[in-house]
C-alpha cells in the first residue's frame, strides 16, 4: 500500500512487523531499547501509551524529518493488576493460572511521531480465557516458551485456539497492534 510517509516502526517485534507487512505497509525497522518505568501515579491505562511514547521520542534523533514512527506498547491486565513478561517459567505458570477462567483486558498504546506531530491513542481488548489444566500450561510453556509476551500467551499459538473461550475487540491488539487504525491513522497523515 502507498503511503505519502515514509514509515518507521519503533519495535523489533516480530509480530508487529507480521501485521504491518500482511497489511501491505512498507516499513523500515529502527528500535531503541527503553526505559519501560512510569510515574506511580500514572493510571494503569494509560501507561501503554506512556511507553510508546517513550519508544518513538528514543528513535526520533536517526529519523529523517519526512519519516513518519509508529511506536507501540502492549499490556495485560487482569483486574488492577499489569500482568507483564514472565521472569521464568515459574512466572509464566503462575501468570497462566491467573488468567485461567477469567477475563483481562489487553491494551495497546499507539504512538505516531513525524517530526513535531505527535498523535497517540490506545486500544483495548477483552480476553475470555476457558479454564486451564495445569498439564495444558505446561504443555504450552514447553513447546512454545512465551516467555518474551506480556501475560505469558500469544492468542495466535495453541493456547488461543483451545483456551480463549471469546474475545471482545480487536483480535490484531491482542497480538500487538491495532494495525487496522494504525493503517488509517497513517493513511491520513499530512505529507
Amino acid at each position: 500500500m502507498y503511503f505519502s510517509n515514509k514509515i518507521v516502526l519503533a519495535s523489533h517485534s516480530p509480530r508487529r512487523s507480521q501485521l504491518l507487512e500482511q497489511a501491505e505497509v512498507q516499513f523500515i525497522i529502527r528500535a531503541r531499547l527503553t526505559d519501560e518505568s512510569f510515574p506511580a501515579d500514572l493510571p494503569l491505562e494509560e501507561v501503554p501509551v506512556y511507553i510508546a511514547k517513550s519508544k518513538a521520542l528514543a528513535v526520533q534523533p536517526e529519523c529523517r524529518k519526512d519519516e513518519l514512527i509508529i511506536a507501540a506498547d502492549t499490556l495485560v491486565m487482569l483486574d488492577n493488576e499489569i500482568i507483564g513478561k514472565p521472569a521464568d517459567e515459574r512466572d509464566a505458570i503462575e501468570m497462566l493460572k491467573k488468567l485461567s477462567g477469567n477475563r483481562h483486558r489487553v491494551i495497546t498504546g499507539v504512538c505516531l511521531l513525524k517530526g513535531e506531530t505527535m498523535k497517540s491513542f490506545s486500544e483495548t481488548t477483552e480476553v475470555y480465557f476457558r479454564t486451564l489444566s495445569e498439564p495444558q500450561i505446561l504443555h504450552y510453556l514447553s513447546k512454545y516458551k512465551p516467555y518474551d509476551k506480556a501475560g505469558a500467551y500469544a492468542i495466535q499459538e495453541w493456547i488461543g485456539l483451545i483456551g480463549i473461550e471469546k474475545i471482545k475487540g480487536d483480535y490484531f491488539n491482542v497480538m500487538g497492534l491495532p494495525v487496522g487504525r494504525v493503517v488509517r491513522e497513517i493513511a491520513h497523515w499530512p505529507s
